[in-house]
């Protein structure tokens, strides 16, 4: 299993960053070359350093996509910022002011926004915002610079609605980054502690099982059923675990078995199948509760002290429990069926949908079958 790495998301980002910049480099050398003819001849030459600039800087951040800390050190990112603010700035020189307002392609088509979302990438939505800002301002800049055209109110509008796309675009480079940071966290969280519970399953909760099943000192069989409690709990109960229909309903179980065990001095074994899928919570909860019944009735009535609940996908159900005592059991013709077994056991599972059958005989025990849809 690879460890959570801030720098995994950061990566892919890079690399998805990275074919954004050749694409809108080769795109800005076409509009270039289309509108060579509108150069200011005087200023051509610069045109042509700041391309060659920006396919450098292409170049570069291509072979170092896979060292994220070295290609988004301050370096690397306050020049691609600022050759991003220079090709936009030197629109007002090279072609004029009809450029800048929008009438004509800006000189940095598309280009110096990869520069914005690489620092909101790798600074957060704050710098990411701050980069957006200084790209923005720089169509500002080219319009101050130019030494054609008027300065109006629809170059004001062009400025400011250039800033605000180019800071929203760094701002939410930013956000979406640290939401993708937190769910790879959580993820890598979530496997380790699947890790940890397969180790501890297969090692620990078997040991202590055996040591149940072998100790003469009824305290020790206590002191390891009692801490098997705990660990499954920990390993397999609601706290920090995702909704899971199938971690739901064992720790449900596991909590109605430890309850027995307190009550009436027995052993409970749940098993729950792997391949158990989700259930509403609504389903879980009656199963509970008519598992819950049925121990009871197991302990107090049958003065059982072993027993297994099991449960898995049923044959055109969805679920399918079976709670299996060594009590003393009864004859069901001869016996009529109480209050608990008609209202917290058949009453749950029939509301929900399912159905129930009790199996049982003089010193055979008692199994109650459960299903749910």
């Amino acid at each position: 299993m690879v460890p959570w790495s801030r720098e995994g998301a950061t990566l892919s980002f890079l690399r998805g960053l990275s074919l954004y910049r050749w694409g809108t480099w080769v795109w800005m050398a076409v509009v270039a070359a289309v509108h060579a003819d509108e150069m200011n001849g005087r200023w051509a030459w610069l045109a042509i350093a700041l391309l060659a600039g920006a396919f450098a800087v292409t170049v570069v951040a291509g072979l170092l996509r896979t060292s994220p800390a070295v290609a988004t050190s301050s370096v690397i990112m306050a020049v691609e910022v600022g050759l991003g603010v220079a090709l936009i700035a030197s629109t007002g020189l090279v072609y004029g002011l009809d450029h800048v307002n929008g009438r004509g392609p800006s000189l940095g088509t598309g280009w110096p926004t990869a520069g914005v979302i690489a620092v909101g990438v790798a600074r957060g939505p704050r710098w990411g915002g701050v980069a957006g800002t200084a790209i923005g301002l720089s169509r500002g800049l080219a319009a101050v610079v130019s030494d054609t055209g008027e300065f109006d109110r629809a170059i004001i509008m062009a400025v400011v609605s250039f800033t605000v796309i180019s800071m929203l675009n760094g701002v939410v480079a930013g956000v979406v980054m640290s939401f993708v940071r937190r769910w790879e966290r959580e993820v890598a969280v979530a496997r380790a502690r699947e890790e940890v519970a397969r180790t501890l399953h297969d090692g620990v909760l078997q040991t202590l099982a055996v040591v149940q099943s072998r100790a003469a000192d009824p305290a020790l069989a206590r002191l390891a059923r009692d801490q098997e409690g705990e660990l499954r709990e920990y390993l397999y109960g609601d706290r920090d675990l995702p909704s899971d229909g199938g971690k739901d309903l064992e720790a449900v179980l596991r909590a109605a078995g430890r309850r027995f065990e307190q009550s009436f001095d027995g052993i409970v074994d749940v098993i729950v199948a792997t391949d158990i899928g989700p259930l509403p919570s609504p389903k879980v909860h009656a199963l509970g509760g008519a598992v819950t019944e049925a121990l009871t009735n197991a302990g107090k009535h049958g003065a059982a002290k072993k027993v297994t609940v099991y449960a898995e996908p049923g044959d055109g159900w969805s679920l399918f429990c079976s709670v299996h005592d060594n009590g003393v059991g009864f004859d069901p013709d001869a016996v009529t069926e109480g209050r608990g077994l008609t209202d917290s056991i058949r009453g749950r599972i029939v509301d929900a949908g399912g159905r129930v059958e009790v199996h049982s005989g003089i010193d055979k025990g008692t199994e109650v079958l459960l299903w749910l849809p």
